[in-house]
């Protein structure tokens, strides 16, 4: 069994991307726009916007995320869950989590804590809950 997130972006998805390119060094495996559906595909009174992201697949290091703008529901919020960064040294930690947290909202500040040498919450722009993390000493 494999369980694999998929985090719809409410009509951001494609600037979500791009972020996480950038940022987290996230590889593009599949973008499919609503434009490339097939006409009968879409259901009756459907009015998609084309140019948004009907479907994504995302590597960020060793894991696999999908994405899309979602304009079926575009209401939906991240709620009751975060994505944990495990990262190798404070270094890293702390460039990853100043990219995540720019935009966003902090909910802990990278510090020291009892099971790593550095941990902290944030909330990045688009309004997903991520934890970075430096693993402690096993």
């Amino acid at each position: 069994m494999y369980i694999q997130p998929y985090l719809f972006f409410r009509g951001h998805c494609e600037e979500a991307v791009q972020y996480y390119q950038k940022h987290l060094g996230a590889k593009v495996n599949m973008l499919m726009r609503y434009k490339d559906m097939p006409p009968d595909a879409a259901g009756p009174g459907a009015d998609y916007d084309g140019e948004k992201i009907m479907y994504g697949n995302l590597t960020i290091g060793d894991s696999v995320i999908m994405v899309s703008d979602d304009c079926v529901n575009p209401h939906v919020q991240f709620q009751g869950f975060s994505l944990s960064v495990s990262v190798k040294d404070e270094k890293e930690a702390e460039r990853v989590f100043t990219a995540l947290s720019d935009g966003g909202k902090v909910h802990a500040p990278l510090s020291k804590t009892f099971f790593s040498p550095c941990f902290g919450m944030a909330v990045d722009r688009f309004g997903v809950s991520w934890m970075v993390i430096v693993p402690g000493q096993q």
